[in-house]
């Protein structure tokens, strides 16, 4: 390959970086409207709302896609506590009542159906992610701690791998556990990119169309669950929309 070849694909390569990111700015204003935290609501408690993931609305704009590990295994009743959704609204957060709709736990997913007016939606992709593909993903990274204020993180889509949801706890990922993954695997996304708990449930998107590629679910932990704040692994896993797209339809 010539100098002057070398010279044109190498600025053709930093053209398409530079397009990526100009377009995200404007993506992630479209994106923001669609996220919301899940979580429950208890009348009597305080806070009210007890944040447990992230979740986007997607279909007719009454359903929220999430994981399933996002999902209480059980609520009081007694309490009257609920499955509930936050809507952030800039200082203050609007709080819609929610029900489980469907559910995936071998993918991790689920869906819930929330009451209200309808809320904007997101586009699911009909295409797969690709490796080196740029992406990112919108959530609430250490909501209950942070807030629930929509942070956006990007990255890139690092490989495509076999790996199993582990039994128990699908929000971290350590060695040992992926030793000891079961039977089942199917391909996931490993990406270049840290995601922190709070994650969970956030859509990965295509930064110029917004369109979803994936789910949030796994972040990959060096040494213990703790050191996942103070020393992320910038490894992270989501599951392909496919799955998703299977749930809904």
């Amino acid at each position: 390959m010539s100098r002057w070849l070398c010279f044109a694909v190498s600025a053709l390569m930093m053209l398409a970086s530079v397009s990526v990111q100009a377009d995200l700015p404007a993506t992630v204003s479209r994106v923001k409207p669609s996220i919301v935290a899940v979580g429950t609501y208890e009348p009597t408690r305080s806070p009210a709302f007890r944040f447990l993931g992230t979740g986007f609305v997607v279909g007719d704009g009454l359903t929220v896609a999430t994981n399933a590990h996002v999902l209480p295994a059980s609520v009081d009743a007694n309490r009257r506590e609920t499955l509930a959704i936050a809507i952030p609204l800039g200082d203050k957060v609007n709080v819609r009542s929610a029900e489980k709709l469907r559910s995936d736990p071998s993918h991790d997913l689920a869906t819930l159906r929330i009451v209200g007016p309808a809320l904007p939606v997101l586009v699911l992709s009909s295409g797969e992610a690709e490796e080196g593909q740029s992406v990112a993903f919108t959530g609430f990274p250490i909501g209950s701690a942070l807030g629930l204020k929509p942070a956006t993180h990007r990255g890139i889509v690092s490989a495509i791998t076999p790996i199993s949801i582990p039994r128990g706890n699908a929000r971290e990922l350590n060695a040992r556990q992926i030793r000891s993954l079961g039977s089942d695997p199917f391909s996931v996304y490993q990406l270049d990119a840290t995601a922190y708990p709070g994650n969970s449930g956030s859509p990965l998107f295509d930064p110029v169309s917004g369109a979803v590629l994936g789910v949030l679910n796994m972040v990959f932990v060096k040494d213990t669950k703790e050191n996942v704040l103070s020393k992320p692994s910038g490894i992270s896993y989501a599951i392909p929309v496919r799955y998703l797209n299977d749930l809904l339809y």
